[in-house]
């Protein structure tokens, strides 16, 4: 039967996407605001850098563990108020942050906020889906292309912050403050009731683009078994979301660090390393569909891995501020459809319940960012943090190597 023809949204609708694209906003500035203070809060703490990498960790831990709590949270207060006000209390932890006296409270203060970013995300998530229900169209890509533009905001704002010689405690109340703001404003706009209300009956399999129905995926036409090989490609693919974690990683935890330390650079210039990455990686996300849709999962992420393996590695090889800064913006761009794309691949895997595939995917992804903060400062420790950084040419190696897992053709 044709579609139907779709209709305008109405102004209610166009405030709710703005309310909650504020909301992808402030989620990911007020995060980015602490990174380009690392280096200030390593100091001031007085330790190593496998130890700072392994209070660094606390936020990885605490996104997974709470990010399966989530769904409970969203069910008893509904989307609206988890990510908004979930983001006012994310604030006022990190207000927390100043006055850890140790790295064992440094990774305790960034256990809770990672927690309480993993609910947000889940939770802004669920309401980008009501809306884009009503828009009958995609609209959660340029959601997420929000979210990094957030990104960057709250790393400049961080690196001013550096540069200005503001102190951390004012700095971050002026972050909280602000964002606390924005975030209830935003929720006097999102959409009220039940979760569901937008999910019409007959409709409850649409795909994301266009509002039409989505063709069965393989697992569901013929019930194919799960063989031992699948087991292999879904490992895969959660490596290959691990590797974009690790990239993105390497740029908010170490790049500072590496600019400050190893290039002797002052405080505002090296948090200009996360915000290099950010930068591209919007880039990357705001055009990903277009080029994705072109050319083919496959190839776009295996010419991705390439960029972000010779980018960072030339960056490495000829360490100035200008090669690095670079380095860090070809990686950000290279692994800027990664993770969607794995994710994708694992939900068309056969033989799984619908979503299985993605949920393993994504707790993998979860673990390579709990992974990569210590790994990286033991390797900085026994060598040098630019060797530890040769831990993102070897993640675009990986993805250009387990690539041909990927499928070569426009996502459904």
């Amino acid at each position: 039967m044709p579609a139907a023809p779709l209709t305008a949204p109405t102004r209610q609708t166009r405030l709710a996407r703005a309310a909650v694209a504020a909301l992808f906003l402030t989620n990911g500035a007020v995060f980015f605001n602490i990174i380009p203070r690392y280096p200030q809060i390593k100091a001031d703490l007085g330790v190593s850098n496998a130890v700072f990498g392994t209070a660094l960790a606390g936020y990885p831990i605490g996104a997974l563990l709470a990010g399966l709590l989530a769904g409970a949270a969203i069910r008893r207060f509904h989307s609206a108020r988890v990510a908004a006000f979930g983001i006012v209390v994310t604030t006022l932890a990190t207000l927390v942050i100043p006055f850890a006296p140790n790295w064992v409270a440094l990774g305790g203060a960034l256990f809770v906020v990672g927690a309480l970013d993993a609910v947000v995300d889940v939770a802004q998530n669920a309401h980008g889906l009501r809306v884009q229900r009503l828009y009958r169209r995609s609209i959660l890509n340029s959601l997420h292309g929000v979210w990094s533009i957030g990104a960057v905001l709250g790393g400049v704002m961080g690196s001013a912050a550096a540069g200005l010689r503001i102190p951390l405690v004012v700095h971050l109340s002026i972050s909280a403050t602000l964002f606390s703001i924005v975030a209830i404003v935003a929720y006097r706009f999102l959409l009220p009731g039940p979760e569901d209300i937008e999910r019409p009956a007959e409709a409850q399999d649409l795909g994301a683009a266009g509002g039409h129905p989505a063709a069965p995926p393989p697992h569901r036409k013929g019930r194919r078994s799960f063989t031992d090989s699948a087991v292999w490609m879904l490992v895969a693919l959660g490596v290959l979301a691990a590797c974009g974690a690790l990239v993105e990683d390497a740029g908010a935890s170490w790049g500072a660090l590496y600019l400050s330390g190893d290039l002797r650079t002052d405080a505002a210039t090296a948090g200009l390393a996360v915000v290099a990455l950010q930068v591209a990686m919007t880039v990357g996300r705001l055009a990903g569909d277009r080029v994705v849709n072109r050319f083919g999962q496959r190839t776009v992420v295996h010419a991705g891995g390439a960029l972000a393996a010779v980018g960072m590695g030339a960056a490495l090889a000829v360490p100035t501020v200008g090669t690095a800064l670079a380095g860090f913006a070809l990686a950000g761009l290279g692994v800027a459809t990664l993770v969607p794309a794995a994710m994708h691949a694992a939900d068309e895997l056969p033989g799984l319940p619908a979503g299985t595939g993605l949920t393993i995917v994504s707790w993998l992804l979860r673990g390579g960012s709990l992974l990569s903060p210590p790994l990286v400062g033991f390797v900085a420790d026994l060598t040098s943090l630019r060797v530890g950084l040769l831990s993102v040419v070897l993640a675009g190696v990986i993805t250009v190597a387990l690539a041909r897992v990927l499928v070569d053709r426009t996502p459904a």
